[in-house]
């Protein structure tokens, strides 16, 4: 699938869009309708492997994301098996004036029938209404 690349401006501190956008083991909690479940299955440092289940566009993705973090400048999520096996997630958060903006760089890898569900545009759509969500837990 395509590469894309967008932004998204978050009124919210820069340090606050970052824990709240990269705390997977609250995932569930706090956007149930995208997460499911997830289950960590190991962290060392600042690198996590985590078991996840994805809802986009009404499609369940069982995914094993490693997640690698720089506090509080950028997020790397490498789908190492799974669904989306091969897909790398990279987003980058730059402090503005009482905002935050995230640059996410995404390129999707599907395979078999979850390739053939999404259309060119379906999944950034649906993965940025996800960010969108995130967004307004962190503006309030």
């Amino acid at each position: 699938m395509a590469r894309v690349v967008f932004e998204k401006i978050i009124k919210a501190d820069r340090k606050k869009v970052f824990e709240i956008t990269t705390n997977y083991e609250n995932f569930q909690k706090i956007l149930p309708q995208y997460y499911p479940s997830t289950r960590t299955i190991s962290v060392r440092g600042n690198n996590s492997l985590v078991e996840e289940h994805l809802m986009l566009g009404g499609q369940e993705f069982v995914i094993m994301a490693k997640h690698v973090t720089d506090e509080p400048i950028l997020h790397e999520l490498f789908i190492v098996g799974g669904d989306a096996k091969g897909t790398h997630i990279t987003t980058r958060y730059e402090q503005l004036p009482n905002e935050t903006k995230l640059i996410l760089e995404i390129d999707w890898k599907f395979k078999g029938l979850k390739k053939l569900g999404f259309g060119k545009d379906k999944i950034p759509k649906e993965y940025s209404k996800m960010i969108d969500e995130f967004a307004i837990i962190a503006e309030n």
